[in-house]
């Protein structure tokens, strides 16, 4: 496995991967890997010859300082994970490679789709999340990237962006690889405490609760979606929203729409949570 921090380094492979033929498979990450971001590896190496990962903690898609402060960093450990599932290349750029005037002029935004939920919740976090992987797939210039469904937005915005750019990138989304007992794997799970963590599942649970109303045909949007936020008060959640939104724009329902997602981020202790379920016909 090659581990690559230059820039001019990591394009001088990539050129000569391009050159032999490769297909070029891409997974970006913020490090600290669990076994979803490895899942994410391994559907990216059934569909490239080459699969690049790319570790980088990105100061700009964080709204709060202390939360940057505090993202686990385990390079070592990360880097050891990936070269146990054979992946070619980590790419490990620092702040000041990614941006070396200390930040960026240049920004690329998704409007609309940006200031919903999540970009409502976190002020800013989408533009910096759009314009980093932007960034990335310039540098890697991969012909297929992969990511998890779990930032269900995300993945929306990062489509929307590829496809308004005419970005010559295949994005495939991988559904959300859980616990055991139905909570959404993520780096952030290891600031729960012990009792926290034994209350986590319920936030999805709770979020299934909406599912299965709206199967039977229910369609007070608005009622569910309140009474889930007071189960999730009442478990000891903080929560900042739980919706129900159409797939194709995340826009809110109005009756008789086509596919469904139900969304949700709640507090539990330090850590803060996100969660969703696609409505299945």
């Amino acid at each position: 496995m090659i581990i690559i921090e230059p820039i001019d380094a990591l394009r001088a492979q990539i050129k000569a991967w391009r050159k032999a033929g490769e297909t070029i498979a891409f997974v970006p990450t913020m490090g600290n890997l669990h076994s979803g971001h490895l899942a994410l590896v391994k559907r990216a190496q059934e569909l490239g010859s080459k699969v690049v990962v790319s570790i980088f903690v990105n100061p700009t898609q964080f709204d709060r300082k202390e939360d940057l402060a505090a993202y686990p960093r385990t390079l070592e450990d990360d880097c050891a994970q990936l070269q146990a599932i054979g992946t070619d290349m980590v790419f490990t750029p620092t702040p000041a490679i990614m941006y070396p005037a200390g930040g960026l002029a240049t920004r690329v935004e998704v409007p609309g789709i940006s200031q919903l939920l999540e970009g409502a919740s976190r002020p800013g976090h989408f533009t910096g999340v759009s314009t980093v992987v932007c960034k990335l797939f310039n540098l890697v210039q991969p012909d297929v990237a992969v990511f998890g469904e779990k930032d269900f937005q995300q993945l929306m915005l990062i489509r929307q962006m590829v496809r308004e750019l005419d970005m010559d990138i295949n994005i495939v989304g991988l559904p959300t690889v859980r616990e055991a007992d139905g909570l959404a794997m993520s780096s952030r799970n290891g600031y729960l405490t012990a009792e926290e963590r034994k209350i986590a599942p319920e936030f999805n649970r709770i979020l299934r609760v909406v599912v299965d109303a709206l199967h039977k045909g229910r369609q007070d949007y608005a009622s569910l979606q309140e009474a889930a936020m007071k189960s999730l008060e009442l478990q000891g959640f903080r929560p900042d929203y739980v919706e129900i939104r159409r797939v194709i724009d995340l826009q809110p329902p109005k009756g008789g729409d086509g596919a469904l997602v139900v969304l949700g981020s709640a507090w539990l202790g330090k850590a803060r949570l996100i969660d969703n379920i696609p409505v299945q016909d």
